[in-house]
């Protein structure tokens, strides 16, 4: 049995989850979402404030799935009582953001600004002008909008320029040597 499958989920005082069928909705002060289980062979238990996500079948396709939704379920119990926060850096000459309406507008060297609006259930923030913050309660959509974000200006590894994780390490490259004395 997978060792994250078999862990169970402790549901914190606040918070509701209710299976119907294939979909799961988890319920707490901070929202409410939701999750369609795919795979026919899992399924999900609630008894005495734990949530257990069990398997049918030993198939190969069943045990791969089953810690899967086992921590999708556990993201969203989190999430709805904690949000998740992922930071960004901008570093460049001249390169700055600012939010306004939760509207990302970045100058990241580029002849014009970068819009960014984001998607429902997201906050943007910037703490200072170098540094943006995503926040929400789904984990997966913090990530994508951080990460396309991201996109918008790779780090360059000769200057380190560009849009980067806070907890990500660059390495800068060195730059040509050849004839130099």
């Amino acid at each position: 049995m997978s060792r994250i499958g078999k862990m169970q989920i402790p549901v914190p005082q606040g918070v509701s989850v209710d299976f119907d069928g294939t979909v799961v909705t988890v319920k707490g002060p901070k929202g409410t979402l939701t999750q369609t289980i795919a795979a026919k062979n899992i399924g999900v238990e609630k008894a005495d404030g734990f949530i257990s996500v069990t398997r049918k079948t030993d198939a190969k396709e069943v045990k791969a799935m089953h810690g899967l939704y086992r921590m999708l379920i556990a993201n969203m119990v989190t999430g709805v009582v904690t949000p998740f926060v992922r930071t960004l850096i901008i570093k460049g000459v001249g390169y700055k953001a600012s939010v306004t309406n939760n509207k990302l507008v970045m100058n990241i060297g580029l002849s014009h600004p970068v819009e960014f609006v984001a998607p429902e259930g997201i906050t943007l923030a910037c703490t200072d002008p170098t540094t943006v913050t995503v926040t929400g309660i789904s984990k997966e959509l913090v990530g994508q909008t951080a990460a396309t974000i991201r996109a918008k200006k790779p780090v360059e590894p000769y200057h380190n320029y560009g849009i980067r994780y806070s907890d990500e390490k660059v390495v800068k490259k060195e730059g040509k040597t050849a004839g130099k004395k």
